[in-house]
């Protein structure tokens, strides 16, 4: 190694972090700030470049994420006009075990996401628009929900399902009846529902039956859905709550055509 003294005007000081991050950001500054910046202390800089650090961090577009198990909820993709419970019926809640089994099977997200149709959700599969999520929806989505809210949400859009059991069915209904069929008019819509042989063997008290039927709608968008038929199996234990299932279907009922939750059952 040479021992020749470099002398003190040609010594080139070690650059600090700070010195380097002040070159950058006069690389890509205009003239008038890169000039400023030339001015400014080391000190005075690293606090601006967090500032553009963040404000740039601000500008990215966000990202939001994808889940192709989801089903948006027929109760979602009716006409807007809300159904009413007749004068002088009262809203007939849900018990906690009903809508156990409906937050089990939507999940939570806090924050908003497409589901299998690209719409932008949140929560317990609410729906905040049919289209994809874009940064316009209220704020309190965009900012993200606890999970409170999201049962705020849920009991506030199961309304619909419990007024059309209640104006659709003839029966007196237990509470796991009467919650199995509003998580099943959650799910598939309150059309599909009033049009369904489900309906009718309830209302004709052939409750034997019902497990097959509820069997049946096990498909969605033209393909079988694990996620429907575990859900059909959950209603069905929850329909005969305190009761016990039914232990032998009749054979008529045992080869019957699976149902489109987006089509709905089709008389012959």
């Amino acid at each position: 190694m040479s021992d020749q003294v470099i002398p003190a005007a040609e010594r080139r000081p070690k650059p600090t972090n700070a010195t380097a991050a002040k070159g950058r950001l006069e690389a890509r500054m205009p003239v008038t700030l890169a000039t400023f910046l030339r001015s400014t202390t080391p000190k005075t800089l690293l606090p601006l470049a967090l500032v553009f650090g963040i404000a740039g961090c601000a500008t990215q577009p966000q990202e939001w994420a994808e889940d192709e198990e989801k089903i948006t909820a027929g109760i979602f993709l009716e006409p807007e006009e809300r159904a009413v419970l007749p004068p002088g019926m009262e809203l007939r809640p849900i018990y906690d075990k009903g809508l156990d089994l409906t937050k089990f099977m939507e999940g939570f997200r806090s924050l908003p996401y497409h589901d299998v149709a690209h719409f932008c959700t949140i929560g317990y599969g609410h729906l905040i628009k049919q289209a994809r999520c874009n940064g316009t929806e209220p704020a309190e989505f965009r900012n993200g929900i606890s999970e409170p809210r999201g049962s705020e949400i849920l009991v506030s859009d199961m309304e619909q399902a419990q007024i059309a059991v209640q104006t659709k069915t003839k029966i007196p209904l237990t509470d796991g009846q009467y919650a199995a069929l509003c998580d099943f008019v959650y799910n598939v819509g309150t059309g599909n529902f009033a049009k369904s042989t489900l309906l009718s063997v309830v209302n004709k008290q052939q409750l034997d039956r019902v497990p097959a039927q509820f069997r049946r709608w096990s498909k969605a968008n033209g393909r079988v859905i694990k996620g429907l038929k575990i859900r059909n199996e959950k209603r069905i234990d929850l329909f005969f709550d305190g009761i016990g299932v039914p232990r032998a279907l009749p054979e008529a009922e045992e080869m019957l055509p699976e149902i489109d939750i987006r089509v709905g059952e089709t008389r012959q």
